[in-house]
Order: C-alpha cells, then structure tokens, then sequence
C-alpha cells in the first residue's frame, strides 16, 4: 500500500508540474497551422480564393481545393501541367528562383509567360500572402511513348 501512494504521489507531482498543456503548440506546428490567402484565377476570369497552409505547394492547395490545375506527375518535376502565371511581378520576385529541371519543364508548357512557374514549386510562405495565380486555357502533357504527344484544353 506504501508503494501505491508513492507511485500516486510522483504521478501527481508530474501532473502539477507539467510545462506544456495539449493546447501549446509548439513553433514548428504554429508555423504549420498559418495560413496565405491565395487566389486562383481561371482561363473565364472566375476566381476561387482559398487558404493554403504555409509549406505547402500550390499544386497541392489547388487538389484540395477542388481547382483544375492538372499536375499529371504528382509534382516530381516531370511535366509542365501544373502550370501557373503568378500575375503580380512583385510577388513572382518573392519566389525562389526556377531551378534548372523546372525551367526544363517551363519550356514546354502552353502559354509560357515571364511570370510562369510550376505550382508544384511554389510554396505557400508569408510572404505570398495575397498571391493571385492564373491557370491557363490549356495544358501540355508529353508522354514518354513513341511519339505520341497529347494538346488538352482546359474546358
């Protein structure tokens, strides 16, 4: 019975003593649970605008948000089908410069604009918030089988 109260005993002095509450969240998973406000602009002029979690790419934003932004290889850097104009050069200037494989993939996408990038490559930070992003009319996506080449439109 002794050792039952000192066991109660320690179990209470952890629970008094305790410097994190299940409501804390610690800096990281803050940083996670903010949110950019970000707007997508369709090939009509129709716009959605939506709440993206810092971190995550627009391709992935988009999916969950129900907008059609293809992105046909799952954002591995492959196609050009997740293909967005970042419509304010101011904040196009706050992105991380292109690397080489999604210049790659630039140059084969429809439309190509100064502006354009990948949205599987432009992460939700900050500094975006306020982004507004146009999908073009259409899309290219290169299969890899023979010569076959596929051109679809954005209906």
């Amino acid at each position: 019975m002794e050792n039952n109260l000192f066991h109660a005993s320690i179990m209470q002095k952890n629970c008094l003593y305790s410097t994190t509450s299940s409501n804390d969240a610690s800096g990281e998973e803050a940083e996670q649970k903010q949110k950019i406000s970000v707007t997508f602009v369709d090939k009509d002029g129709e716009e959605k605008h939506i709440k993206v979690p810092i971190g995550m790419s627009m391709l992935e934003a988009a999916h969950e948000n129900d907008i059609e932004l293809e992105g046909a290889c799952e954002g591995s850097l492959a196609c050009s089908t997740c293909h967005v104009i970042v419509m304010n050069m101011e904040y196009y200037n706050k992105l991380e410069d292109p690397s080489d494989e999604e210049n790659d993939m630039l140059d084969l996408a429809f439309g190509l604009t100064e502006t354009s990038r990948l949205g599987c490559q432009v992460i939700a930070k900050p500094e975006l918030e306020g982004i507004r992003l146009a999908i073009p009319a259409a899309t290219r996506n290169f299969a890899v089988d023979g010569c076959y080449r596929q051109e679809e439109a954005r209906i």
